[in-house]
Protein backbone atom coordinates (compact mmCIF):
# COMPACT_ATOMS: atom_id res chain seq x y z
CA UNK A 1 0.00 0.00 0.00
CA UNK A 2 2.02 3.37 -1.46
CA UNK A 3 1.01 6.46 -0.06
CA UNK A 4 2.47 10.19 -0.94
CA UNK A 5 2.03 13.11 1.35
CA UNK A 6 2.30 16.73 0.93
CA UNK A 7 5.01 18.69 3.02
CA UNK A 8 3.49 21.00 5.50
CA UNK A 9 6.53 23.83 4.75
CA UNK A 10 6.09 23.45 1.05
CA UNK A 11 2.80 22.03 -0.02
CA UNK A 12 4.19 21.55 -3.69
CA UNK A 13 6.69 18.73 -2.92
CA UNK A 14 4.96 15.13 -2.51
CA UNK A 15 6.72 13.45 0.39
CA UNK A 16 7.46 9.26 -0.07
CA UNK A 17 5.47 7.93 2.82
CA UNK A 18 6.04 4.04 4.53
CA UNK A 19 4.35 1.99 2.29
CA UNK A 20 2.51 -1.00 4.08
CA UNK A 21 1.23 -4.37 3.33
CA UNK A 22 -2.12 -5.41 4.50
CA UNK A 23 -2.12 -8.24 6.94
CA UNK A 24 -6.12 -9.17 6.67
CA UNK A 25 -5.77 -10.30 10.49
CA UNK A 26 -9.21 -8.35 11.71
CA UNK A 27 -8.51 -5.63 13.66
CA UNK A 28 -4.63 -5.28 13.35
CA UNK A 29 -4.60 -2.91 9.90
CA UNK A 30 -6.73 -0.56 11.93
CA UNK A 31 -4.31 -0.37 14.93
CA UNK A 32 -1.39 -0.26 12.61
CA UNK A 33 -2.89 2.12 10.12
CA UNK A 34 -2.74 0.32 7.69
CA UNK A 35 -0.67 -3.34 7.99
CA UNK A 36 3.03 -4.15 8.39
CA UNK A 37 5.90 -2.35 6.66
CA UNK A 38 6.17 -3.42 3.62
CA UNK A 39 9.63 -4.90 2.56
CA UNK A 40 10.49 -4.92 6.13
CA UNK A 41 10.91 -7.33 8.69
CA UNK A 42 8.18 -7.17 11.72
CA UNK A 43 9.09 -9.21 14.99
CA UNK A 44 6.08 -10.68 16.72
CA UNK A 45 6.86 -11.52 20.30
CA UNK A 46 5.43 -13.89 22.70
CA UNK A 47 5.41 -16.85 25.24
CA UNK A 48 4.20 -19.83 24.47
CA UNK A 49 0.70 -20.35 23.62
CA UNK A 50 0.06 -16.77 22.79
CA UNK A 51 -0.35 -16.68 19.21
CA UNK A 52 3.09 -15.81 17.32
CA UNK A 53 2.27 -19.09 14.74
CA UNK A 54 -1.42 -18.35 14.17
CA UNK A 55 -0.59 -14.19 13.71
CA UNK A 56 2.33 -15.55 11.33
CA UNK A 57 0.33 -18.03 9.01
CA UNK A 58 -3.24 -15.75 9.25
CA UNK A 59 -0.60 -13.03 7.72
CA UNK A 60 0.50 -15.20 5.14
CA UNK A 61 -2.80 -17.21 3.95
CA UNK A 62 -4.80 -13.81 4.06
CA UNK A 63 -2.24 -12.25 1.65
CA UNK A 64 -2.96 -15.12 -0.41
CA UNK A 65 -6.43 -14.89 -0.81
CA UNK A 66 -7.41 -11.74 -0.52
CA UNK A 67 -4.65 -9.46 -2.02
CA UNK A 68 -2.77 -12.21 -3.85
CA UNK A 69 0.38 -11.85 -2.41
CA UNK A 70 2.16 -15.47 -1.86
CA UNK A 71 4.34 -15.98 0.92
CA UNK A 72 6.63 -18.48 2.45
CA UNK A 73 6.72 -20.22 5.40
CA UNK A 74 9.85 -21.54 6.76
CA UNK A 75 8.95 -23.34 10.37
CA UNK A 76 12.21 -25.14 12.70
CA UNK A 77 9.60 -26.93 14.97
CA UNK A 78 6.79 -28.34 13.34
CA UNK A 79 6.57 -30.36 10.15
CA UNK A 80 4.26 -29.52 7.34
CA UNK A 81 1.82 -31.96 7.89
CA UNK A 82 1.55 -30.91 11.51
CA UNK A 83 0.95 -27.06 10.40
CA UNK A 84 -1.79 -28.30 7.63
CA UNK A 85 -3.76 -30.37 10.97
CA UNK A 86 -3.10 -27.96 13.00
CA UNK A 87 -4.46 -25.06 11.07
CA UNK A 88 -7.06 -26.90 9.94
CA UNK A 89 -9.07 -26.08 13.07
CA UNK A 90 -9.56 -22.37 12.21
CA UNK A 91 -10.66 -23.05 8.37
CA UNK A 92 -7.18 -22.59 6.77
CA UNK A 93 -6.62 -25.03 3.64
CA UNK A 94 -2.82 -24.92 3.50
CA UNK A 95 -2.77 -28.61 1.38
CA UNK A 96 -4.68 -26.62 -1.29
CA UNK A 97 -2.67 -23.12 -1.04
CA UNK A 98 0.66 -25.43 -1.42
CA UNK A 99 -1.13 -27.01 -4.41
CA UNK A 100 -1.80 -23.64 -5.92
CA UNK A 101 1.39 -22.23 -5.52
CA UNK A 102 0.39 -19.72 -3.01
CA UNK A 103 2.42 -21.16 0.15
CA UNK A 104 5.49 -23.08 0.67
CA UNK A 105 6.05 -24.44 3.77
CA UNK A 106 9.48 -25.27 4.43
CA UNK A 107 10.74 -27.47 7.39
CA UNK A 108 14.14 -26.85 8.77
CA UNK A 109 15.62 -29.38 11.18
CA UNK A 110 18.14 -27.88 13.62
CA UNK A 111 20.00 -30.37 15.58
CA UNK A 112 22.08 -28.32 18.05
CA UNK A 113 24.63 -30.80 18.97
CA UNK A 114 25.81 -30.99 15.60
CA UNK A 115 26.00 -27.51 15.33
CA UNK A 116 29.74 -26.36 15.60
CA UNK A 117 30.18 -22.73 16.74
CA UNK A 118 33.48 -21.81 14.65
CA UNK A 119 34.39 -17.90 13.72
CA UNK A 120 33.43 -18.75 10.31
CA UNK A 121 29.96 -19.85 10.87
CA UNK A 122 27.04 -17.94 9.40
CA UNK A 123 23.50 -18.35 7.92
CA UNK A 124 24.68 -18.70 4.37
CA UNK A 125 23.00 -22.22 3.58
CA UNK A 126 19.95 -20.69 5.10
CA UNK A 127 20.07 -17.60 2.67
CA UNK A 128 20.49 -20.28 -0.19
CA UNK A 129 17.39 -22.54 0.84
CA UNK A 130 15.01 -19.30 1.42
CA UNK A 131 15.92 -17.77 -1.30
CA UNK A 132 14.78 -20.93 -3.63
CA UNK A 133 11.43 -21.35 -1.70
CA UNK A 134 10.93 -17.08 -2.40
CA UNK A 135 11.57 -17.73 -6.03
CA UNK A 136 9.93 -20.79 -6.70
CA UNK A 137 6.52 -19.38 -6.03
CA UNK A 138 7.56 -15.56 -6.77
CA UNK A 139 6.76 -15.15 -1.93
CA UNK A 140 6.14 -11.47 -1.13
CA UNK A 141 5.38 -12.13 2.25
CA UNK A 142 8.04 -14.55 4.45
CA UNK A 143 7.58 -15.80 8.22
CA UNK A 144 10.35 -17.33 10.12
CA UNK A 145 9.00 -19.15 13.26
CA UNK A 146 10.99 -19.12 15.61
CA UNK A 147 14.05 -17.28 16.30
CA UNK A 148 15.21 -19.05 18.90
CA UNK A 149 15.08 -22.26 16.97
CA UNK A 150 17.39 -20.72 14.25
CA UNK A 151 19.93 -19.85 16.79
CA UNK A 152 19.18 -22.44 19.83
CA UNK A 153 23.26 -23.48 19.07
CA UNK A 154 24.62 -20.37 19.31
CA UNK A 155 26.33 -19.50 22.90
CA UNK A 156 29.11 -17.12 21.51
CA UNK A 157 27.19 -13.62 21.84
CA UNK A 158 29.36 -11.58 19.38
CA UNK A 159 28.43 -14.63 16.36
CA UNK A 160 24.75 -14.41 17.85
CA UNK A 161 24.74 -10.59 17.06
CA UNK A 162 26.24 -10.68 13.62
CA UNK A 163 24.34 -13.33 12.36
CA UNK A 164 20.95 -11.74 13.67
CA UNK A 165 22.07 -8.57 11.84
CA UNK A 166 22.86 -9.94 8.90
CA UNK A 167 19.69 -12.06 8.67
CA UNK A 168 17.84 -8.96 8.99
CA UNK A 169 20.12 -6.89 6.37
CA UNK A 170 19.86 -9.72 3.90
CA UNK A 171 15.55 -9.94 4.34
CA UNK A 172 15.43 -6.38 3.83
CA UNK A 173 17.45 -6.19 0.77
CA UNK A 174 15.00 -8.82 -0.31
CA UNK A 175 11.97 -6.68 -0.61
CA UNK A 176 9.70 -9.15 0.83
CA UNK A 177 7.62 -8.36 4.13
CA UNK A 178 8.91 -10.68 6.67
CA UNK A 179 7.07 -11.57 10.25
CA UNK A 180 9.92 -13.27 12.34
CA UNK A 181 8.61 -15.00 15.46
CA UNK A 182 10.45 -15.28 18.84
CA UNK A 183 10.04 -16.17 22.88
CA UNK A 184 10.34 -13.25 25.29
CA UNK A 185 13.23 -13.07 27.25
CA UNK A 186 12.87 -13.22 30.93
CA UNK A 187 14.87 -9.93 31.92
CA UNK A 188 14.35 -8.04 28.34
CA UNK A 189 11.68 -8.14 25.47
CA UNK A 190 13.08 -10.48 23.54
CA UNK A 191 15.60 -13.81 24.43
CA UNK A 192 18.50 -12.45 23.09
CA UNK A 193 18.08 -8.73 23.71
CA UNK A 194 19.01 -7.89 20.29
CA UNK A 195 15.89 -8.71 18.20
CA UNK A 196 13.61 -5.65 18.83
CA UNK A 197 16.41 -2.91 18.21
CA UNK A 198 17.05 -4.71 14.34
CA UNK A 199 13.48 -4.98 13.31
CA UNK A 200 11.54 -1.77 12.12
CA UNK A 201 8.47 -3.51 13.78
CA UNK A 202 7.78 -5.12 17.12
CA UNK A 203 4.39 -6.37 17.70
CA UNK A 204 4.00 -8.10 21.81
CA UNK A 205 1.49 -10.76 22.07
CA UNK A 206 0.58 -11.83 25.59
CA UNK A 207 -1.29 -14.40 27.45
CA UNK A 208 -1.71 -13.31 31.28
CA UNK A 209 -4.27 -15.16 33.52
CA UNK A 210 -6.23 -13.17 36.48
CA UNK A 211 -8.14 -15.17 38.52
CA UNK A 212 -8.22 -18.38 37.05
CA UNK A 213 -9.46 -16.38 34.05
CA UNK A 214 -7.08 -16.36 30.42
CA UNK A 215 -6.75 -13.05 28.41
CA UNK A 216 -4.76 -12.76 25.28
CA UNK A 217 -3.50 -8.79 24.74
CA UNK A 218 -1.65 -7.25 22.30
CA UNK A 219 0.66 -4.49 21.80
CA UNK A 220 2.80 -2.60 19.05
CA UNK A 221 6.25 -1.99 20.53
CA UNK A 222 7.38 0.03 18.21
CA UNK A 223 6.64 1.05 14.71
CA UNK A 224 9.70 3.04 12.51
CA UNK A 225 7.99 5.48 10.10
CA UNK A 226 4.75 5.08 11.27
CA UNK A 227 1.68 6.08 13.62
CA UNK A 228 0.02 3.67 15.66
CA UNK A 229 -2.12 2.71 18.50
CA UNK A 230 -0.13 2.18 21.90
CA UNK A 231 -2.37 1.01 24.05
CA UNK A 232 -2.90 -3.41 25.02
CA UNK A 233 -5.71 -4.86 22.71
CA UNK A 234 -7.16 -8.04 23.42
CA UNK A 235 -7.28 -10.10 20.81
CA UNK A 236 -9.34 -13.96 20.50
CA UNK A 237 -8.26 -16.91 18.38
CA UNK A 238 -11.40 -19.07 16.96
CA UNK A 239 -12.73 -20.85 14.34
CA UNK A 240 -11.81 -18.17 11.88
CA UNK A 241 -8.15 -16.99 13.11
CA UNK A 242 -7.57 -13.91 15.09
CA UNK A 243 -9.59 -11.27 16.01
CA UNK A 244 -7.98 -8.14 17.58
CA UNK A 245 -10.29 -5.24 18.91
CA UNK A 246 -8.71 -2.67 17.21
CA UNK A 247 -10.12 0.12 19.98
CA UNK A 248 -10.03 0.95 23.66
CA UNK A 249 -12.63 3.63 23.63
CA UNK A 250 -13.73 5.39 20.95
CA UNK A 251 -14.40 9.28 20.31
CA UNK A 252 -17.38 11.11 21.01
CA UNK A 253 -17.84 11.99 17.34
CA UNK A 254 -20.67 9.67 16.10
CA UNK A 255 -23.81 10.09 14.17
CA UNK A 256 -27.21 10.27 15.64
CA UNK A 257 -30.30 9.41 14.20
CA UNK A 258 -33.78 10.84 15.01
CA UNK A 259 -36.00 7.70 13.69
CA UNK A 260 -37.68 5.96 16.28
CA UNK A 261 -37.94 2.00 17.15
CA UNK A 262 -40.55 0.51 18.69
CA UNK A 263 -40.35 -0.73 22.56
CA UNK A 264 -42.70 -3.61 21.45
CA UNK A 265 -44.85 -2.14 24.25
CA UNK A 266 -47.51 0.32 23.08
CA UNK A 267 -47.58 2.44 25.97
CA UNK A 268 -44.01 2.33 26.84
CA UNK A 269 -43.63 4.31 22.93
CA UNK A 270 -46.16 6.57 23.96
CA UNK A 271 -44.36 7.53 27.83
CA UNK A 272 -41.36 8.06 24.95
CA UNK A 273 -43.03 10.16 23.06
CA UNK A 274 -43.05 7.47 20.30
CA UNK A 275 -40.37 4.64 21.10
CA UNK A 276 -36.19 4.23 21.25
CA UNK A 277 -34.04 6.49 19.38
CA UNK A 278 -32.10 4.70 16.76
CA UNK A 279 -28.70 3.96 17.84
CA UNK A 280 -29.17 5.08 21.08
CA UNK A 281 -28.58 2.73 24.04
CA UNK A 282 -30.94 1.57 26.81
CA UNK A 283 -30.86 0.22 30.10
CA UNK A 284 -33.74 -1.02 31.77
CA UNK A 285 -32.60 -2.00 35.88
CA UNK A 286 -34.84 -3.28 38.61
CA UNK A 287 -34.62 -6.22 41.47
CA UNK A 288 -35.40 -9.72 40.80
CA UNK A 289 -38.73 -10.96 39.34
CA UNK A 290 -39.89 -7.32 38.06
CA UNK A 291 -39.49 -8.41 34.15
CA UNK A 292 -36.30 -6.90 32.85
CA UNK A 293 -35.93 -10.04 30.91
CA UNK A 294 -39.44 -9.60 29.67
CA UNK A 295 -38.95 -5.92 28.46
CA UNK A 296 -35.50 -6.91 26.61
CA UNK A 297 -37.51 -10.15 25.10
CA UNK A 298 -40.50 -7.66 24.00
CA UNK A 299 -37.66 -5.25 22.19
CA UNK A 300 -36.06 -8.17 20.29
CA UNK A 301 -39.81 -9.48 19.04
CA UNK A 302 -40.63 -5.76 17.74
CA UNK A 303 -37.16 -5.56 16.03
CA UNK A 304 -37.38 -8.87 14.29
CA UNK A 305 -40.98 -7.86 13.30
CA UNK A 306 -39.76 -4.98 11.71
CA UNK A 307 -37.46 -6.83 10.07
CA UNK A 308 -34.08 -5.70 11.82
CA UNK A 309 -31.12 -8.79 12.71
CA UNK A 310 -31.28 -8.64 16.47
CA UNK A 311 -28.79 -10.46 18.77
CA UNK A 312 -29.43 -11.62 22.48
CA UNK A 313 -26.53 -12.01 24.45
CA UNK A 314 -27.34 -13.89 27.63
CA UNK A 315 -25.28 -14.32 31.08
CA UNK A 316 -27.98 -16.11 33.07
CA UNK A 317 -30.20 -18.50 30.89
CA UNK A 318 -29.74 -20.74 28.14
CA UNK A 319 -31.44 -20.11 24.49
CA UNK A 320 -33.87 -22.87 25.06
CA UNK A 321 -34.89 -21.43 28.88
CA UNK A 322 -35.36 -17.68 27.26
CA UNK A 323 -37.80 -18.64 24.59
CA UNK A 324 -40.04 -21.50 27.04
CA UNK A 325 -40.03 -18.80 29.57
CA UNK A 326 -41.25 -15.73 27.02
CA UNK A 327 -44.05 -17.76 25.33
CA UNK A 328 -45.70 -17.55 28.85
CA UNK A 329 -46.12 -14.20 28.40
CA UNK A 330 -47.00 -14.50 24.82
CA UNK A 331 -43.77 -13.83 23.13
CA UNK A 332 -42.68 -16.14 20.35
CA UNK A 333 -38.90 -15.89 20.09
CA UNK A 334 -38.05 -19.23 18.66
CA UNK A 335 -39.39 -18.49 14.95
CA UNK A 336 -37.59 -15.41 14.80
CA UNK A 337 -34.43 -17.90 15.20
CA UNK A 338 -35.61 -20.24 13.18
CA UNK A 339 -35.95 -17.43 10.45
CA UNK A 340 -32.51 -16.38 11.11
CA UNK A 341 -33.14 -12.76 12.45
CA UNK A 342 -32.52 -13.60 15.77
CA UNK A 343 -29.72 -15.20 17.25
CA UNK A 344 -28.27 -15.86 20.87
CA UNK A 345 -25.31 -16.31 22.63
CA UNK A 346 -25.36 -17.43 26.11
CA UNK A 347 -21.79 -17.74 28.26
CA UNK A 348 -21.59 -17.93 31.79
CA UNK A 349 -19.31 -14.81 32.57
CA UNK A 350 -16.65 -16.99 34.01
CA UNK A 351 -15.90 -18.47 30.67
CA UNK A 352 -13.76 -15.52 29.68
CA UNK A 353 -11.73 -12.47 31.15
CA UNK A 354 -13.93 -9.14 30.09
CA UNK A 355 -11.78 -8.27 27.49
CA UNK A 356 -12.38 -11.77 25.42
CA UNK A 357 -16.01 -11.28 26.21
CA UNK A 358 -15.58 -7.59 24.21
CA UNK A 359 -13.98 -9.20 21.37
CA UNK A 360 -16.51 -12.06 21.39
CA UNK A 361 -18.86 -9.53 21.04
CA UNK A 362 -17.56 -7.33 18.56
CA UNK A 363 -16.60 -10.41 16.30
CA UNK A 364 -20.19 -11.82 16.81
CA UNK A 365 -22.11 -8.00 15.87
CA UNK A 366 -20.09 -7.55 12.54
CA UNK A 367 -20.28 -11.14 11.69
CA UNK A 368 -24.53 -11.16 11.98
CA UNK A 369 -24.42 -7.50 10.98
CA UNK A 370 -27.01 -6.57 14.06
CA UNK A 371 -29.08 -3.57 14.01
CA UNK A 372 -30.63 -4.62 17.54
CA UNK A 373 -28.76 -5.94 20.58
CA UNK A 374 -29.65 -7.30 23.79
CA UNK A 375 -27.32 -7.61 27.06
CA UNK A 376 -28.99 -9.68 29.68
CA UNK A 377 -27.68 -8.66 32.20
CA UNK A 378 -24.27 -6.62 32.72
CA UNK A 379 -24.34 -7.07 36.37
CA UNK A 380 -23.66 -11.07 36.07
CA UNK A 381 -20.18 -9.28 35.10
CA UNK A 382 -19.31 -8.76 38.64
CA UNK A 383 -18.24 -11.97 38.95
CA UNK A 384 -14.90 -11.35 36.35
CA UNK A 385 -13.90 -8.05 37.72
CA UNK A 386 -14.08 -4.82 39.72
CA UNK A 387 -17.40 -2.53 38.72
CA UNK A 388 -14.60 -0.02 37.27
CA UNK A 389 -13.27 -2.85 35.21
CA UNK A 390 -16.97 -3.89 34.05
CA UNK A 391 -17.74 0.13 33.20
CA UNK A 392 -14.60 0.56 30.94
CA UNK A 393 -15.33 -2.76 28.77
CA UNK A 394 -19.02 -1.40 28.40
CA UNK A 395 -18.01 2.30 28.08
CA UNK A 396 -16.09 0.80 24.81
CA UNK A 397 -18.62 -1.67 24.47
CA UNK A 398 -21.28 1.26 23.92
CA UNK A 399 -19.07 3.71 21.76
CA UNK A 400 -18.28 0.29 19.30
CA UNK A 401 -22.50 -0.10 19.13
CA UNK A 402 -23.38 3.76 18.33
CA UNK A 403 -20.37 4.27 15.98
CA UNK A 404 -22.44 1.69 14.49
CA UNK A 405 -25.75 3.09 15.09
CA UNK A 406 -27.04 -0.28 16.59
CA UNK A 407 -29.82 0.09 19.21
CA UNK A 408 -28.54 -1.65 22.49
CA UNK A 409 -30.77 -2.63 25.53
CA UNK A 410 -28.55 -3.71 28.65
CA UNK A 411 -30.86 -5.07 31.99
CA UNK A 412 -29.11 -4.87 35.06
CA UNK A 413 -30.07 -6.28 38.20
CA UNK A 414 -30.83 -4.01 41.36
CA UNK A 415 -29.99 -5.62 44.67
CA UNK A 416 -33.08 -5.55 46.75
CA UNK A 417 -32.65 -2.69 49.79
CA UNK A 418 -30.21 -1.41 47.64
CA UNK A 419 -30.71 2.39 45.87
CA UNK A 420 -32.91 1.71 43.29
CA UNK A 421 -31.92 5.02 40.90
CA UNK A 422 -28.37 4.14 40.69
CA UNK A 423 -26.08 1.11 39.19
CA UNK A 424 -23.29 -0.98 40.71
CA UNK A 425 -21.26 -0.91 38.04
CA UNK A 426 -21.47 2.49 37.24
CA UNK A 427 -23.43 2.69 33.43
CA UNK A 428 -26.03 5.18 33.94
CA UNK A 429 -24.47 8.08 32.88
CA UNK A 430 -23.53 5.98 29.74
CA UNK A 431 -27.33 5.77 28.80
CA UNK A 432 -29.43 7.64 26.84
CA UNK A 433 -32.63 6.12 28.14
CA UNK A 434 -32.77 4.71 31.26
CA UNK A 435 -36.20 2.35 32.66
CA UNK A 436 -36.69 1.57 36.40
CA UNK A 437 -38.93 -1.56 37.40
CA UNK A 438 -39.77 -1.69 40.83
CA UNK A 439 -41.68 -3.60 43.67
CA UNK A 440 -44.67 -2.08 45.41
CA UNK A 441 -45.67 -3.73 48.23
CA UNK A 442 -49.30 -2.87 49.57
CA UNK A 443 -52.08 -4.22 51.25
CA UNK A 444 -50.03 -7.55 51.64
CA UNK A 445 -49.12 -7.25 47.79
CA UNK A 446 -45.52 -6.96 45.68
CA UNK A 447 -46.98 -5.12 42.67
CA UNK A 448 -44.68 -4.07 39.67
CA UNK A 449 -44.48 -0.26 38.93
CA UNK A 450 -42.66 1.17 35.65
CA UNK A 451 -41.10 4.52 35.31
CA UNK A 452 -38.97 6.45 32.64
CA UNK A 453 -35.91 7.61 34.91
CA UNK A 454 -34.53 9.55 32.04
CA UNK A 455 -34.44 9.70 28.31
CA UNK A 456 -32.18 12.18 26.10
CA UNK A 457 -33.77 14.46 23.64
CA UNK A 458 -37.27 13.51 23.77
CA UNK A 459 -40.05 14.59 25.95
CA UNK A 460 -41.07 11.97 28.22
CA UNK A 461 -43.39 10.62 31.13
CA UNK A 462 -42.79 11.50 34.81
CA UNK A 463 -45.90 9.30 35.23
CA UNK A 464 -45.65 5.86 37.35
CA UNK A 465 -47.31 2.78 35.40
CA UNK A 466 -48.42 -0.32 37.01
CA UNK A 467 -46.47 -3.47 35.14
CA UNK A 468 -49.02 -6.59 34.40
CA UNK A 469 -47.11 -9.93 32.82
CA UNK A 470 -49.80 -11.27 30.70
CA UNK A 471 -50.64 -14.07 28.81
CA UNK A 472 -50.61 -11.57 25.69
CA UNK A 473 -46.80 -9.97 26.75
CA UNK A 474 -46.70 -7.03 29.35
CA UNK A 475 -49.18 -4.25 29.82
CA UNK A 476 -48.68 -0.77 31.34
CA UNK A 477 -51.49 0.91 33.66
CA UNK A 478 -52.09 3.76 35.04
CA UNK A 479 -51.73 3.81 38.84
CA UNK A 480 -53.59 5.43 41.72
CA UNK A 481 -52.22 8.50 42.96
CA UNK A 482 -54.55 9.60 46.14
CA UNK A 483 -54.15 10.77 49.55
CA UNK A 484 -53.25 7.48 50.57
CA UNK A 485 -50.33 7.38 47.93
CA UNK A 486 -50.06 5.12 45.02
CA UNK A 487 -52.07 1.93 44.99
CA UNK A 488 -51.60 -1.11 42.55
CA UNK A 489 -53.14 -4.31 42.58
CA UNK A 490 -56.07 -5.33 44.22
CA UNK A 491 -55.71 -2.09 46.15
CA UNK A 492 -56.40 -0.45 43.03
CA UNK A 493 -58.92 -2.82 41.70
CA UNK A 494 -60.86 -2.06 45.53
CA UNK A 495 -60.28 1.70 45.44
CA UNK A 496 -61.93 1.89 41.29
CA UNK A 497 -64.52 -0.39 42.67
CA UNK A 498 -65.21 2.37 45.47
CA UNK A 499 -64.61 5.28 43.12
CA UNK A 500 -67.49 3.73 40.93
CA UNK A 501 -69.92 3.04 43.63
CA UNK A 502 -69.20 6.44 44.63
CA UNK A 503 -69.48 7.75 40.63
CA UNK A 504 -72.79 5.80 40.64
CA UNK A 505 -74.20 7.49 43.86
CA UNK A 506 -73.42 10.60 41.88
CA UNK A 507 -74.80 9.95 38.85
CA UNK A 508 -77.86 8.67 40.41
CA UNK A 509 -78.64 12.08 42.52
CA UNK A 510 -77.87 13.78 39.00
CA UNK A 511 -80.60 12.11 37.28
CA UNK A 512 -82.81 12.34 40.19
CA UNK A 513 -82.26 16.45 40.74
CA UNK A 514 -83.12 16.57 36.84
CA UNK A 515 -85.61 14.57 37.02
CA UNK A 516 -86.97 17.06 39.70
CA UNK A 517 -86.21 19.93 37.76
CA UNK A 518 -88.11 18.84 34.57
CA UNK A 519 -91.43 18.21 37.33
CA UNK A 520 -90.99 21.57 38.33
CA UNK A 521 -90.65 22.49 35.14
CA UNK A 522 -93.73 20.56 34.04
CA UNK A 523 -95.76 22.01 37.38
CA UNK A 524 -94.69 25.61 36.40
CA UNK A 525 -96.13 24.87 32.74
CA UNK A 526 -99.49 23.76 34.06
CA UNK A 527 -99.62 26.94 36.43
CA UNK A 528 -98.83 28.97 33.40
CA UNK A 529 -101.28 27.62 30.94
CA UNK A 530 -104.14 27.59 33.92
CA UNK A 531 -103.42 31.23 34.57
CA UNK A 532 -103.05 31.85 30.76
CA UNK A 533 -106.61 30.21 29.95
CA UNK A 534 -108.32 32.31 33.04
CA UNK A 535 -106.61 35.42 31.63
CA UNK A 536 -108.50 34.50 28.37
CA UNK A 537 -111.79 34.88 30.04
CA UNK A 538 -111.91 37.39 31.36
CA UNK A 539 -110.42 39.22 28.51
CA UNK A 540 -113.02 37.77 26.47
CA UNK A 541 -115.07 39.36 29.15
CA UNK A 542 -113.89 42.45 29.56
CA UNK A 543 -113.63 42.97 25.64
CA UNK A 544 -117.13 42.32 25.53
CA UNK A 545 -118.06 45.00 27.97
CA UNK A 546 -115.89 47.42 26.10
CA UNK A 547 -118.05 46.60 23.17
CA UNK A 548 -120.82 46.89 24.71
CA UNK A 549 -119.68 50.31 26.16
CA UNK A 550 -118.65 51.72 23.04
CA UNK A 551 -121.79 50.75 21.12
CA UNK A 552 -123.84 52.51 23.87
CA UNK A 553 -121.84 54.88 23.15
CA UNK A 554 -122.82 55.28 19.73
CA UNK A 555 -126.40 54.95 20.15
CA UNK A 556 -126.65 57.98 22.55
CA UNK A 557 -124.36 59.85 20.11
CA UNK A 558 -127.04 59.42 16.79
CA UNK A 559 -129.41 60.22 19.64
CA UNK A 560 -128.41 63.41 20.45
CA UNK A 561 -127.99 64.10 16.87
CA UNK A 562 -131.27 63.74 15.92
CA UNK A 563 -132.48 65.43 18.68
CA UNK A 564 -130.48 68.37 17.70
CA UNK A 565 -131.86 68.03 14.53
CA UNK A 566 -135.42 68.35 16.11
CA UNK A 567 -134.42 71.18 17.85
CA UNK A 568 -132.70 73.02 15.07
CA UNK A 569 -129.65 73.59 16.98
CA UNK A 570 -126.16 75.40 16.01
CA UNK A 571 -123.74 72.44 14.29
CA UNK A 572 -121.44 73.16 16.55
CA UNK A 573 -123.36 72.70 19.46
CA UNK A 574 -124.91 69.88 17.42
CA UNK A 575 -121.83 68.10 17.27
CA UNK A 576 -121.26 68.92 21.27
Amino acid sequence: MAGKKRSKENPAIQLEVLEKARTGVRGFDEITEGGLPQGRPALVVGGAGSGKTVFGMEFLVRGALQYGEPGVFMTFEESEKDLSKNFATIGFNLKDLIARKLLFIDFVFIERKEIEETGEFDLDGLFVRLESAIDSIGAKRVVLDTLEALFSGFSDEAILRAELRRLFRWLKDKGVTVVITCERGTTTLTRFGLEEYVADCVIMLDQRMTDQVATRRMRIIKYRGSKHGSNEYPFLIDENGLSILPVTSLGLNYTVSSERVPSGIERLDNMLGGGYFRGSSILVTGTPGTGKSTVGAHFADAACRAGKRSLYFSFEESPHQIMRNMTSVGIDLKQWVDKGTLRFHATRPSLYGLEMHLVTMHKIIEDFKAEVVIVDPVSNLASVGSNTEIGSMLTRLIDFLKFRQITSLFTNLTLAGGVLEATEVGISSLMDTWILLRDIEIGGERNRGMYVLKSRGMAHSNQIREFLLTNEGVQLRDVYAGPAGVLTGTARLAQEAQEKAQAMTRQQEIEHNQREIERQRQIMEAQISAIQAQFEVTKEKLEMSVTQEQTVEKLLAKDREAMARLRKADKTLAVK
